[in-house]
Formats: structure tokens, sequence, C-alpha cells
């Protein structure tokens, strides 16, 4: 596991551990809709309109979706293992409580994904943008966010451990209420915190990055700013 050093404090921020897929020769998807609590082996889902579609509880393991659309997909409850998502889109994708472990999601275009109270684990998240991100109350360990725009995510309650933010930018962030352990954020290209400024203890980020959120800090402790 990746250690970085966090400044002049001596502590070693523990890194995330990224996930390794490696798919097997998969199955094209055949005709049909998801089903709830279906069970999907080996397979690629290939430009397919997913849209409206029920695969509430499903299981998708050794999995590979690919330019799929996701508008409205319901997918609670589903659990992801050891699968890549590349070029998926959608609005309003329902993963509540969903569970996606050794997973990638790649130039992904999304809004308003309800991810809230889902278990994410040696996740990485590269490139593509992500607009409205609901991860209240959800739980992430060893994630990685690479290279991608995360428009207003909301963090609130969640508890993010091993997490880290690289070249991506982070917009009107909320991370009310939310527990943080080993999380780095002196990656970001762009570091925007709307609220919860003050759950950031067990982050570390820049010199350079406290300075951008100066005022945002001096609002959280009413310190008035003058001349």
């Amino acid at each position: 596991m990746a250690r970085r050093a966090s400044g002049g404090t001596g502590r070693v921020v523990r890194g995330a551990r990224r996930p390794e897929v490696r798919l097997p020769a998969l199955e094209p998807y055949g005709e049909g809709e998801l089903e709830p609590d279906g069970d999907y082996d080996g397979v690629e889902f290939r430009a397919r309109d997913l849209a409206g579609q029920d695969g509430a509880g499903a299981r998708f393991m050794d999995c590979a979706l690919t330019e799929c659309a996701l508008d409205g997909t319901r997918l609670g409850h589903a659990r992801f293992l050891d699968s890549v998502l590349t070029g998926v889109r959608g609005v309003g994708t329902d993963l509540a409580e969903a569970t996606l472990r050794d997973v990638e999601l790649t130039e992904a275009r999304l809004g308003g994904t309800q991810l809230y109270g889902a278990v994410l684990e040696r996740v990485l998240i590269r490139g593509g943008k992500i607009d409205f991100l609901n991860l209240r109350q959800a739980r992430l360990r060893d994630v990685v966010f690479q290279g991608c725009v995360l428009v207003e995510p909301d963090f609130g309650g969640a508890r993010l451990e091993r997490v880290e933010f690289v070249d991506c930018a982070l917009k009107a962030a909320d991370f009310t209420a939310a527990t943080l352990t080993d999380v780095d954020l002196r990656g970001a290209a762009e570091l925007g915190i709307a609220s919860g400024v003050d759950r950031l203890s067990g982050a570390v980020i820049s010199a350079a990055q406290l300075l951008d959120l100066a005022p945002v800090l001096a609002a959280q402790l009413g310190i008035r700013v003058e001349g």
C-alpha cells in the first residue's frame, strides 16, 4: 500500500489501494431487459439502452458495461464486483445502497446519481463528469477520483478512508457530518467546499489549498476579515 508524507506534521498518509480488474472472455448480453435480483457473470453490455430498466438487487460479476445509457435505471442494492464501466451516461441512475468492489468507472457522464448508503471498496473513478453525486451515508474505502469533474458532490454523513483526489475538480462539495481518515486532497486540481469544512480533520491538503479555503474557514469560525 502506498504511503505519502503529509508535510510538516510527520504523519504518513496511507494511500488508496487501486482495483486490479482482469476480465475473462465475456459473453455479449442477449435480448431482454435487466431483471431484479438478476445474476450476470462474465457478461458484456455494449452500447445498450438500459434506461428505465429495473436491475435492483442484481449481481454483476466480471462484467463490462460500455457506452450504455443508464437514465433512471434502478440498480439499488445491486452488486458490481470485479467489473468495468466505460463511457456510461445517464441522469438519475439509482444505485442506492449498492456495493461496488474492485470496479473501474471510466469517462462517465452522469447526473444526479444516487449512491447514498452505498459501499465502495477499491474503486477507481477516472475521467468524465458527474453532477450532483449523492454519496450521503456511503462508505468509501480505497477509492480514487482521478482526472474527473465532480459538481456539487454530497458526502454528507459518509465515511471516507484512504480516498484520493488526483488531478480532478471538486466543485462545491458537501462534507457535512462526514468522517475522513487518510483522505488526500492535495492532488485536486480544484478544491471547492460549500459546507462541512469543519469535517476535514483526517484529510491532508496543500498550503495553496489552505489559502484558497481561508474564506470558508474564516466563515466557519465566525471570523470577520476586513482590510
